[in-house]
């Protein structure tokens, strides 16, 4: 498609920014026990990209499930996870370790016992070992349990994914995986112990979204995404992580989830910016008159999450004749074959040949 070259050269001049990194993703380590049980509650969670099955926190290298099962190896089964915290917290993540485990067994988890059925958080950072300890204690401190939380806190060593048979075990043998969690006591203890009170995450629904404090921000968004969002920042050109994406998929806001645009409705416009012709839902962007730049403006903002997303132009292409200019930092992409997963199924017909 033919480009449309359109920076006004003040414009251009005046944009300054933050470099978004490409690498937006972090890793958590957990040991609950049996990991066919430890997937599906990660798995479920919007911003969590991959949980794989595996062992960790022994001496020996690459063992074999037949290795770790004799108990001789110092390896835990556990599961990494790969979670983008623009979307969910490593804290929320705790919380959903602590409801699928029980704490206090120092001997394994539930029907199975042996050192590598022991539970264990691994810290990739000093920023994960804290929240790790705090999580523990106001757990203990909770009186949900009698006796001392027995899960160990410990750096994050060399994992190794297990065998395929194991890595989504719950969805390929989905009956022994049923007739296991309930015949090992898990799934009773869980709902016995948490089964009143709600979810520590649940499903996030952007059409019941409520913006958090400011702190909460903070803490959830990288530097640059919060300046483009909360105080109307622009991100320098060709910087931004999607400008020149061109898988297929959706964009939604990096605060509220909302759904703003579709890959179908990308172009190139030359300038360095992600750009379409209209929004994927029209309800969700909003748009006001902005003078802050010698000029008039029209700025584009999300409704629900009341974020910057930028500007719309009226030198696009056809069939709109617009040019809906975004910032890269103001929203989070979810290629097509995430959409299922991560909450936003109605999509993908708009990706059916």
């Amino acid at each position: 498609m033919k480009k449309f070259l359109f920076i006004p050269a003040l414009l251009f001049l005046l944009m300054t920014g933050e470099s978004m990194s490409a690498e937006k993703y972090e890793t958590a380590t957990f040991a609950g026990g049996c990991f066919w049980c430890m997937e599906p509650p990660f798995e479920k969670l919007n911003g969590v990209k991959d949980v794989i099955a595996g062992y960790t926190g022994g001496k020996v290298e690459n063992p074999t499930y037949e290795d770790v099962s004799a108990g001789f190896t110092g390896h835990y089964e556990a599961v990494q996870i790969t979670f983008d915290p623009s979307v969910i917290s490593y804290k929320e993540l705790l919380e959903v370790f602590w409801r699928n485990i029980d704490p206090v067994d120092r001997g394994g988890q539930f029907a199975d016992k042996g050192t590598q059925y022991r539970t264990a958080v691994f810290y990739h950072s000093p920023e994960q070992r804290d929240a790790a300890e705090i999580s523990k204690r106001a757990l203990a401190n909770s009186g949900k349990f009698k006796q001392p939380i027995a899960t160990n806190i410990l750096p994050a060593v060399k994992f190794y994914r297990a065998e395929e048979y194991h890595q989504d075990y719950y969805k390929k043998n989905a009956n022994h995986y049923n007739r296991y969690k309930v015949g090992s006591g898990r799934a009773g203890f869980i709902e016995k112990t948490w089964g009143k009170e709600k979810p520590a995450v649940p499903k996030t629904d952007w059409r019941s979204f409520k913006k958090p404090s400011d702190d909460n921000l903070k803490q959830r968004l990288t530097p640059m995404q919060y300046k483009v969002t909360q105080h109307e920042g622009t991100e320098r050109a060709f910087t931004g992580d999607t400008w020149d994406n061109k898988q297929d998929g959706i964009y939604v806001d990096v605060v509220s989830g909302e759904p703003l645009f579709s890959s179908r409705d990308k172009y190139d416009s030359g300038t360095g910016w992600p750009s379409f012709t209209k929004p994927l839902m029209r309800d969700n962007v909003v748009t006001r008159v902005d003078k802050s730049l010698f000029q008039a403006r029209t700025e584009v903002r999300s409704k629900h999450g009341d974020s910057h997303l930028g500007h719309v132009f009226e030198d696009g292409p056809a069939p709109t004749g617009m040019r809906y200019c975004m910032n890269s930092a103001s929203m989070r992409f979810i290629p097509k074959e995430d959409l299922e997963k991560e909450g936003y199924g109605e999509f993908l017909k708009l990706f059916e040949e």
